[in-house]
């Protein structure tokens, strides 16, 4: 069995209740298998009378009663443990960061919670009870048969382990192919929406076709790898009952000889009849069951695979000394989970209080993933990250990134009124969020909205132009004004001339008094740094001063000779 499932399932509460009566009334209408045996043989041989037949019905009665509550509790013992990974799952991915996610895939980790978790039903409604009944009921059985008969009791139990050792050889080998078919369509749910998100960029760039291609080779593979599974559970189902087949007629050829001899009572061996196949349904059952639980087992191994990742950065309480800090990389290497080449590779590199840094180079090269290391969403594998002279890994995190602004290169918008977007988690006043639009070059086409402010947008801002999303992203950042350091990541790509120019002129006025780390690629945006650093394959590869016209207002300006030499 699962083993951090089945821990998920006895630590909750609710879980465990509903698991607790399906196991309970699975084994209870396995039980109730002895007494209809007894009964039924009872009545056929002509040793019980015919009022028998009552307590019979009653007995099938009380199975189909007990089949429908383990239905019943089965479900909603699937529902809420679902439930809880669902939760557990969500609130890990927070945490973790979108810097991880990436390193996911975000679409793989849809499918993941959606798709893959929904396939654990057949594992806690079938396996698990199917499980417990194998454990009780043979046992049972046996001890029956041994107080009936000693022969078949005897041919029965040296037959009973063929059934799991064949069906355990079998689901290694199910497990293998399960995994790669739970592979197989991650990468296909993953891979398709990711096209579906990047549609009108591929559209734009003629490329749609081609991933149409892709995705049809992808679907190709995972039919192929699903196929491969149903062969190996229609074996392992051929296989379980050859065995339990030629086991049985092991045990009814002699009961049907000594029978005809007379050496074995007729009631006896209706008896044993009944019972012995009784003994190896449930291990039969239990290999049925294991392979059409395998592809919910695959998914939850994924899962508890993210549960466990340590989440960067937690549990510091240090602070920084009060003020704008000198922020220190030494040697720093940062490598993502799956992925063998370093996402930064020994990188130093020191921002002086006040500086405006501008990091370029190709998409890729490693710029996005350091503003993610100052923020703290990733850690480093090796090297230290300083803040103040204090390692990050020791600060209090939420504190640190309350003195961030932090502007991305696809900013995201909920659905919900412009004034929340910019608010977004600051206590802003209304006159601060229309402030700070209007400092972000916002409140022109803001104000001309339907309902001004207050106009809902839709999830990720589907009825504003790049433009207008990434002015709102700005505006953010301005309505954060205890921010000491500015963090943007390429805030103008993919905007037209007359909104660049807005975006860079609210940068170069958000950006008086605080340290700056722009990632950039337009000459406009790299026009507003003091030095320009390149990064190239997670490496620093140049690192030079620019010309500015004097220093920040409320910051004394850096002394430019004395900085790059510690940096060289």
């Amino acid at each position: 069995m699962h083993k951090d499932l089945v821990l998920l399932a006895r630590t909750e509460r609710t879980v465990r209740r509903h698991l607790l009566t399906c196991v309970v009334a699975a084994v209870l209408a396995g039980l109730l298998v002895l007494a209809q045996a007894e009964l039924l043989s009872g009545v056929l041989s002509g040793g019980l009378t015919a009022l028998a037949l009552l307590p019979l019905a009653g007995v099938v009665v009380a199975r189909a009663l007990l089949g429908r509550l383990n239905g019943v509790a089965g479900g909603r013992t699937a529902t809420a443990l679902k439930s809880v990974l669902r939760a557990r799952l969500l609130s890990r991915l927070r945490d973790l960061g979108p810097a991880r996610l990436t390193a996911h895939r975000s679409g793989e980790l849809v499918t993941l919670a959606g798709r893959g978790l929904d396939a654990l039903d057949p594992y806690i409604t079938g396996y698990l009870p199917a499980v417990a009944v194998a454990g009780v009921v043979p046992v049972a059985v046996l001890v029956r048969l041994f107080a009936a008969d000693l022969g078949t009791a005897v041919i029965v139990l040296l037959t009973l382990p063929l059934i799991p050792v064949f069906g355990a050889l079998v689901g290694w080998q199910t497990k293998a192919v399960t995994e790669r078919q739970w592979r197989a369509l991650s990468r296909l749910g993953g891979h398709f929406l990711d096209v579906v998100r990047g549609l009108p960029t591929l559209r734009a760039f003629g490329r749609a076709r081609y991933q149409a291609t892709v995705i049809r080779q992808v679907a190709d593979a995972h039919r192929a790898a699903t196929m491969r599974t149903l062969r190996v559970a229609f074996l392992s189902s051929l296989v379980l009952e050859l065995v339990a087949s030629l086991s049985l007629a092991l045990v009814a050829v002699p009961v049907g000889l000594r029978l005809l001899s007379g050496s074995l009572d007729l009631r006896t061996a209706l008896l044993v009849l009944l019972l012995a196949p009784e003994a190896y349904i449930p291990l039969r059952a239990v290999g049925t069951k294991f392979h059409a639980a395998m592809e919910g087992v695959a998914a939850a191994d994924q899962a508890f695979a993210v549960l466990e990742e340590p989440i960067p950065g937690t549990g510091g309480t240090a602070a920084p000394a009060p003020g704008v800090p000198e922020i220190r990389l030494e040697n720093v290497t940062v490598r993502y989970p799956g992925r063998e080449d370093a996402a930064l590779d020994g990188v130093s590199l020191v921002v002086p209080p006040g500086e405006r840094v501008a990091l370029v180079g190709e998409s890729g090269a490693g710029k996005s993933t350091l503003l993610h290391l100052l923020l703290g969403f990733v850690t480093p594998s090796e090297g230290r990250v300083l803040i103040g002279g204090v390692d990050l890994t020791t600060l209090d995190l939420d504190a640190w990134r309350g003195r961030l602004a932090f502007v991305p290169q696809r900013p995201h918008l909920f659905a919900s009124s412009v004034a929340d977007n910019i608010r977004l988690g600051s206590p802003a006043s209304d006159e601060d969020v229309r402030t700070a639009a209007a400092a972000a070059r916002a409140a022109e086409f803001v104000e001309a909205l339907p309902e001004g402010y207050a106009t809902v947008v839709g999830e990720r801002g589907a009825n504003l132009s790049a433009g207008q999303r990434q002015r709102v992203a700005l505006a953010r950042a301005f309505c954060r004004p205890g921010a000491e350091m500015l963090l943007l990541d390429e805030p103008t790509a993919r905007l037209d001339g007359r909104s660049e120019a807005a975006i860079v002129e609210a940068t170069r006025t958000l950006a008086e008094g605080r340290t700056a780390v722009i990632v950039a690629h337009r000459p406009a945006m790299i026009d507003l740094a003091d030095r320009v650093v390149r990064v190239d394959a997670g490496r620093i590869v140049s690192d030079r001063l620019v010309t500015r016209a004097g220093p920040a207002p409320g910051t004394e300006a850096p002394d430019h000779d004395a900085w790059a030499e510690r940096v060289r």
